[in-house]
């Protein structure tokens, strides 16, 4: 039986989807022209992983999250409370580095789970759909027979009729039926608000990871209880979901537009056109970490000299620098 999820197109939710789209144009057009692109990944990064992990009650703050995030250590933190964490930032690595995966699979999933779960769960094991029977509040799942069945038709859809919807309608479907299969044995909250991001990621809606929607949910955590519980109490009706994620998004592309407007006044933050080779560049340092120059000339296809006219540029603009000694120096994103 195939997945078809049942909502009604609003007015409220129309006039949240053009306003999104509004703040989406102005955000691109501006980021596409700013050196500052870097910083607001990194800030991103960190309100993601502390808001996910927070609202499953993660106990460590934004500032503490981030000093994880830059490589630094928490010597009196507890042990899962870390862990949590830098299980989200791999799990976050995991969705960047297949954000344009055309055809997402069961072991896509198990993958992702692992990342975010490993070493963390209360119950069930890393990697693999539940066996036992679960229960979430007043919400009884599907027994285990079921979830490998109920996936299927989930990513079935995913991968096929979603598409002829806006990617803010079906990152709202995908984020509530994950939730409502539940089919993990614990952890199941964390990967389905990843799977939200990663369907903006892959529709190319957030073309430069800058977006934290999951800021708003932590921030009225009640209010989101109350809007997964209120598709069951409604049939499964997903309306009065996706006006809520919806204007959690609009949200979210208000203060990122805020967050590039602050930026306007930090000395080094000029304009300048990124050409595509440099985009490539700047989101290859981000999920590897660093480049030799012969590596960057092999994944970019282009000979030396072209590398150079391409780096030029973003080492001008403080957007990359240059580590190590001349033998072994390697190209990194500046102040990670």
């Amino acid at each position: 039986m195939a997945f078809e999820p049942r909502f009604t197109v609003t007015s409220n939710l129309l006039k949240s989807l053009e306003d999104i789209a509004a703040l989406r144009e102005k955000i691109q057009a501006a980021t596409l022209q700013v050196s500052w692109i870097p910083t607001l990944q990194k800030d991103t990064r960190a309100q993601n992983g502390h808001s996910s992990t927070a609202i499953e009650g993660n106990p460590l703050t934004l500032e503490e999250v981030r000093l994880l995030e830059a490589g630094k250590e928490l010597p009196a933190t507890a042990e899962r409370s870390k862990g949590e964490i830098l299980n989200y930032f791999a799990g976050l690595r995991h969705v960047e580095k297949n954000a344009r995966k055309k055809t997402i699979a069961h072991e896509d999933l198990f993958e992702l789970h692992r990342l975010l779960a490993l070493k963390v769960m209360d119950q069930g094991e890393a990697g693999k759909y539940r066996t036992i029977q679960v229960k979430v509040g007043n919400h009884l799942p599907p027994p285990p027979g079921q979830v490998s069945g109920l996936m299927r038709e989930l990513l079935e859809w995913w991968n096929g009729k979603s598409k002829s919807w806006s990617p803010v309608v079906t990152s709202g479907i995908l984020h509530y039926r994950l939730e409502a299969i539940h089919p993990f044995g614990d952890g199941n909250g964390r990967v389905g608000r990843m799977l939200a991001l990663w369907e903006l990621y892959r529709r190319g809606f957030d073309t430069h990871h800058i977006f934290s929607a999951d800021e708003v949910f932590w921030e009225n955590r009640p209010l989101y209880y109350r809007q997964l519980e209120r598709v069951r109490t409604e049939g499964e009706d997903l309306t009065g979901w996706l006006e809520y994620t919806a204007e959690a998004i609009q949200l979210t592309l208000e203060r990122a537009w805020e967050r590039v407007q602050g930026l306007k006044g930090m000395k080094g933050t000029g304009k300048m056109v990124l050409l595509p080779r440099q985009e490539k560049l700047l989101a290859l340092l981000r999920d590897r970490g660093s480049l030799t120059p012969r590596e960057l000339w092999e994944v970019l296809g282009v000979s030396k000299q072209g590398a150079m006219n391409i780096l030029k540029p973003l080492l001008a603009a403080g957007l990359i620098e240059r580590i190590g000694t001349k033998k072994t120096g390697k190209y990194v994103l500046k102040g990670n």
